[in-house]
């Protein structure tokens, strides 16, 4: 039977969790992931962990946060002054924001991690930063 390589298209059914057993992501109920091995639309240890699987095969892997969205980088938590946010726009942690980026305009994801009298700190980090991941995987095709 074949082995998942690189440049295959792969469809992969997972349910992805935390260090503490909570549930972050899952394909449960929806289409398989289809993505390209080795093309970098996953992250790295989840590409290891397909590369060599064959169709029907199950397993579970643990990547370290240095595989996945990398540790914690402080310099992307953001400290504003309070008095730059229109009134209109809630200040409680934990709210996700839409920032644009200067010069390209892009659209990035911020969370308000504090919020104080004079000051509101936004964090940048992808919300899975500094987590290792488990991923229990099944590879349903290859093409």
């Amino acid at each position: 039977m074949k082995k998942a390589q690189s440049g295959d298209t792969v469809l992969v059914h997972y349910t992805g969790t935390l260090a503490d057993g909570q549930l972050f992501d899952s394909s449960a109920g929806r289409d398989p992931l289809s993505f390209q091995l080795g093309s970098g639309q996953v992250i790295k240890g989840f590409d290891d962990g397909v590369t060599g699987m064959e169709v029907g095969d199950k397993k579970t892997i643990e990547i370290p946060c240095l595989e996945a969205y990398g540790p914690v980088n402080d310099e992307l938590l953001i400290n504003f002054d309070r008095s730059q946010f229109p009134d209109d726009i809630p200040l409680e942690t934990g709210i996700t924001l839409n920032m644009h980026q200067e010069g390209t305009g892009q659209v990035v994801p911020v969370v308000i991690k504090e919020v104080a009298e004079s000051f509101v700190i936004l964090d940048a980090n992808h919300p899975l930063a500094g987590q290792d991941l488990t991923f229990e995987l099944e590879l349903v095709g290859i093409n």
